[in-house]
């Protein structure tokens, strides 16, 4: 299990646990990070990540992505 940013580029990895306070759990798991979604690293620029998750894309933040455990 690693946190969101250290995934590879282009991978299919599974969301494990989403970490945080109550409101960012929330917060992404509105995004769809809920455990068990596949999800997939499309770029990274300076931390910060765009992914693929439920057939949309998401930018988030390195700080949020760091909050995510996929494996």
């Amino acid at each position: 299990m690693m946190p969101l940013p250290l995934a590879p580029v282009g991978d299919e990895l599974m969301v494990q646990r989403v970490g945080g306070n109550p409101k960012v759990r929330t917060h992404l798991e509105n995004l769809g990070f809920v455990g068990g979604a596949s999800v997939i690293v499309i770029s990274q620029i300076a931390g910060n990540l765009i992914v693929n998750v439920k057939e949309s894309r998401v930018a988030i933040d390195k700080e949020m992505a760091m909050k995510i455990f996929v494996q």
